[in-house]
Formats: structure tokens, C-alpha cells, sequence
């Protein structure tokens, strides 16, 4: 025999995510985030460019190169390099030269009992000396510093023989002027002893201005 009878049915309570309150002035707690929209709300499309975050800026790209010791020497470049500063990667002629008469370990031991104030000048004077040697392999900077001492040595007397001629001439202008100024006063002094024996033809007569003046001695 069959039951024909049914079991009651009870409801199922199923908890929503959203609740309503009836007052205006309360409002439901917000379960998205700020910066997304509720899938319930219709946006803009202006709305949704200012809601979503600006996408992050990719980082500059790092150009990894050795420097030029280490690029010659063909070993790997560290972090902490002694060269590196001092032979960039756009200067290889500096570290071949330099290496071609010092070597590479005379160069780093060097560097390294040196300050890192007087490096930079220490390189400069090596690779100076280096290309000197090159040039001339026997005196090297010497000869050149030979050579500029001379050059120095040329110039001052060429100075010297300058400032003599500068002064002679003014000493022949001071004379000069002395003599020009002396004969300017002997010329005045000439001049004023000549004018009391100057002789004054005013008072003589002619001969008829004789006959006039002795005629009232006739009369």
C-alpha cells in the first residue's frame, strides 16, 4: 500500500547580502571596495576612468656595461669596481694605454693605496706618463718636462729682454724731454736779454725835419 502522505515542507532561510533599511538618512555598509563599482550600480563611462587607479609607471630600463678595463681585461664587471670610475665604458683608449706600460695589477694596486680624493688625478698622471713613454721611449715625460722647462726658460729671457728695451726707451724720452725743455728755456733767456739793447730809431730825425726845427735859431 502505498502513503499517499507527504512530509511538511518547511522553508529554507538563505541569508542575503544585502539588507534594507527604510530610513533615508541611514544607509547600507558599502561591501565593495572605493575604487570598484557595485555590480548593482550603472556607471558612466566617465565615472569608471575616475574610479579606477592609474596603471603604475614602468620602471626606466638599466643598461648593464662593463667598464673598459673590464671590457679589455675580459673579465666581469662587479658592482664595486676600482675602475670603473675612472675608465668608462666611452674612454677605452685611456685604460690601453695605461695598461700597455703599467699593467692592470700596478694600475689596481695603485688605485688602491691611494684616497679616493687623489685617484682621479693619479690616472690622469699615468695615463699622461704612459702615452709620454710611447712617444718616446727613451726619456718619456721627462723629455717633454725637459722640453717645457726649456720653452719656459726661452720665454722669460725673451721677457727680460723686453722690459730692458722699455726701459731704455723711456730713459731716452726722459732725455729728450730734458732737452727740449732746456733749450725752450735757454731760447727765453735769449730773448730777454736782447730786448734793453734794442735801439729806438724814433727819435732821430729825417733832414727835413732838420731844416724845420733849427729855423727859429735863423729868425
Amino acid at each position: 500500500m502505498e502513503n499517499n502522505d507527504k512530509a511538511p515542507i518547511t522553508p529554507i532561510s538563505v541569508p542575503t547580502p544585502f539588507s534594507y533599511y527604510p530610513s533615508s538618512s541611514s544607509s547600507p555598509p558599502s561591501q565593495y571596495s572605493p575604487g570598484f563599482p557595485s555590480p548593482n550600480s550603472q556607471s558612466s563611462p566617465n565615472n569608471s576612468h575616475q574610479l579606477l587607479p592609474p596603471p603604475p609607471a614602468s620602471p626606466p630600463p638599466v643598461v648593464l656595461s662593463p667598464c673598459a678595463a673590464c671590457k679589455i681585461l675580459r673579465r666581469r664587471c662587479v658592482e664595486k669596481c676600482v675602475l670603473a670610475p675612472y675608465f668608462p665604458p666611452t674612454e677605452p683608449y685611456k685604460f690601453t694605454i695605461a695598461h700597455r706600460v703599467f699593467g692592470a695589477s700596478n694600475i689596481i694596486k695603485s688605485l688602491q693605496e691611494l684616497p679616493e680624493s687623489q685617484r682621479a688625478d693619479a690616472v690622469s698622471s699615468m695615463v699622461y706618463e704612459a702615452s709620454a713613454r710611447i712617444r718616446d721611449p727613451v726619456y718619456g715625460c721627462a723629455g717633454a718636462i725637459c722640453q717645457l722647462q726649456k720653452q719656459v726658460s726661452d720665454l722669460q729671457a725673451q721677457l727680460a729682454k723686453a722690459q730692458a728695451e722699455i726701459v731704455t726707451m723711456q730713459c731716452q724720452q726722459a732725455n729728450l724731454l730734458a732737452l727740449i725743455c732746456m733749450e725752450m728755456k735757454q731760447s727765453k733767456e735769449t730773448i730777454s736779454q736782447q730786448q734793453p739793447y734794442s735801439i729806438d730809431t724814433s727819435c732821430f730825425l729825417d733832414d727835413s725835419n732838420l731844416a724845420s726845427a733849427w729855423e727859429p735859431l735863423w729868425t
